[in-house]
């Protein structure tokens, strides 16, 4: 299946695509959050499609996150070579994590805010995968049987907040609207190989990065039951598993983000999305 949310910020109804077009699942009376996903959702979800006439949700309407707001948002830092090679750093010798804000989190085609006083915006397209069942201690010949489902994801992070500002990479990585997420969750059956996947983005009609999951340092069932040694993942979390290769901090000059700018990114089988950059203006 492929799950959206849709309609207005904060408001988002829960829908699915089917044939490339979305319906409207609202019906169902749940959102697509933790307790959905604790609960079966998934197998209840699909057994409510399959009993219901669902109404057609039109193109135009905004998507939001597909999740409704996880617990967290796990982050994996410097996960492929050559984006290590590319910001100066050693490639790690286990995963490097951080937290993102989940007030961060906003849909796959929203504007992207250019935080106050920041001068390094940069970008940065991921694979993320989401939790489907409580997760702590998984055996890694376990971990992919808590997937849910993966996602697009743009890791949008201020490179001054992040390594200039005397602390954790976090400074840099939970402003508002930095974590762009859909436009839909595709579960594990849409995916024949998560560890296979072309992920791009462009920079004003420029391609910046162009990567593949191959190149991952550390995979995906190593990530799941490394992070659970650290933390108790919840169903609803996200993990980002990093980026490729591309971003403006690896540019020589560095290339940052600037309002006006418009960012297009995609992933094999997990759609694209297309996000403008706007200055922070004070509510």
């Amino acid at each position: 299946m492929k799950l959206i949310r849709f309609g207005e910020a904060g408001n988002e109804k829960t829908g699915v695509i089917i044939n490339n077009k979305r319906y409207d699942t609202s019906a169902f009376g749940e959102d697509y959050d933790e307790r959905f996903f604790e609960t079966d959702g998934l197998k209840r979800l699909e057994q409510f499609i399959s009993n219901s006439n669902l109404l057609q949700v039109s193109d135009d309407i905004r998507l939001g996150c597909p999740i409704g707001r996880p617990s967290k948002i796990v982050c994996i830092g410097l996960n492929y070579s050559d984006h290590a090679r590319e910001t100066n750093a050693t490639p790690p010798p286990e995963p490097v994590i951080f937290l993102k804000s989940t007030t961060a989190i906003v849909g796959p085609n929203d504007d992207i805010i250019i935080p106050k006083d920041s001068v390094k915006t940069d970008w940065e397209v991921e694979l993320a995968l989401v939790i489907g069942k409580k997760a702590s201690y998984v055996d890694e010949s376990d971990a992919l049987n808590y997937i849910a489902g993966y996602v697009l994801h743009n890791d949008v992070s201020e490179r001054e907040f992040q390594l200039e500002r005397s602390g954790t990479w976090d400074k840099g990585k939970g402003c508002d609207t930095f974590a762009p997420i859909g436009p839909f969750l595709a579960t594990p059956d849409e995916i024949a190989d998560p560890h296979n996947l072309r992920l791009w983005l462009k920079l004003n009609g420029q391609i910046m990065q162009d990567g593949n999951t191959s190149n991952f340092i550390f995979n995906i069932p190593h990530l799941i039951a490394y992070t659970s040694r650290f933390m108790t993942l919840l169903p609803g979390d996200i993990i980002s598993t990093g980026t490729p290769a591309g971003v403006g901090l690896g540019m020589k000059p560095n290339l940052y983000l600037k309002p006006g700018d418009v960012i297009e990114l995609g992933i094999d089988g997990l759609g694209y999305a297309l996000q403008k950059l706007v200055p922070y203006v004070k509510d």
